[in-house]
């Protein structure tokens, strides 16, 4: 029998919960002890493999201390769903996927910690011209 592809909500929302929770620092065993889970669970749910529940979103944005909304920031438009406000448009998905990687993660937080307006800039530029240099 052939295995059924995750949910794209579910994904998603799997993923923002593995994003807030590295973000915060905390292993998928802590997450998965203050929900009464195994850290296995926590990871099916992070895969979107598994469908987290509506009580268990409310525990888990609790314990992450975001709003639930928080999860479905950004997700993707189901069919027959009308259509979000173009002004409004989501990031697209490579931002969020980046973001809960490690190295996406700490690379935004050394480069958030970097005060200088300039400098942020200028290190934007170069890596610009290295990904620019990679293509050719």
């Amino acid at each position: 029998m052939a295995k059924k592809a995750p949910n794209p909500t579910d994904k998603h929302v799997g993923a923002r919960v593995r994003m807030r929770r590295m973000m915060l620092g905390m292993s998928q065993e802590k997450l998965g002890d203050s929900l009464d889970l195994t850290f296995q669970q926590v990871q099916k749910y992070e895969k979107g493999a598994n469908r987290i529940g509506a009580s268990r979103l409310q525990q888990i944005s609790h314990i992450l201390q975001v709003p639930v909304s928080f999860f479905f920031e950004g997700a993707p438009q189901t069919p027959g769903q009308p259509a979000a406000n173009l002004s409004e448009a989501p990031s697209p998905a490579y931002v969020s996927d980046f973001l809960a990687t490690s190295d996406g993660l700490a690379l935004t937080k050394a480069f958030m910690g970097i005060k200088d307006a300039k400098l942020r800039r200028k290190i934007v530029d170069l890596v610009e011209q290295i990904a620019s240099d990679d293509k050719q």
